[in-house]
């Protein structure tokens, strides 16, 4: 005799199975592109006018990092001699602002605040002869 639980089906009809969660998390690993997934120790959030990255740094100062922003990349290396090599670019869907942008360096977590660059309008108004 074999004994089964028996699970309505109404109960968990509208969460997915596990395998169907599987099989996604499969494939948007493998057709996502590579700059859009987002890398272990670092967490990425936007809003409408900045983009926020936090990455962990730990044993390192600010002293011991350099962040540049070229256009729409963000690169993060630890200079030569540092204790961790860390080497981290991002290109982001909107150029950032560098003058209105932030760093900041608390307990082993850099947090980027990367403001969007404002678009600008490029109309041009013609006068009629």
């Amino acid at each position: 005799m074999i004994f089964a639980p028996v699970i309505r089906r109404a109960a968990y009809a509208q969460a997915p199975r596990s395998a169907d969660m599987a099989l996604q998390r499969f494939l948007m690993g493998a057709l996502a592109p590579a700059a859009a997934a987002p890398a272990a120790g670092c967490t990425i959030t936007q809003d409408e006018k900045a983009t926020t990255l936090q990455l962990d740094v730990p044993g390192l100062t600010r002293e011991q990092l350099t962040i540049s922003i070229e256009g729409a990349v963000v690169r993060v290396q630890s200079v030569e001699g540092a204790p961790r090599q860390v080497q981290r670019a991002w290109e982001l869907a909107t150029e950032v602002d560098a003058s209105a942008s932030t760093a900041k360096l608390e307990n082993g977590v850099l947090t980027l605040t990367l403001a969007r660059v404002e678009p600008a309008s490029k109309a041009a108004t013609l006068t009629i002869h």
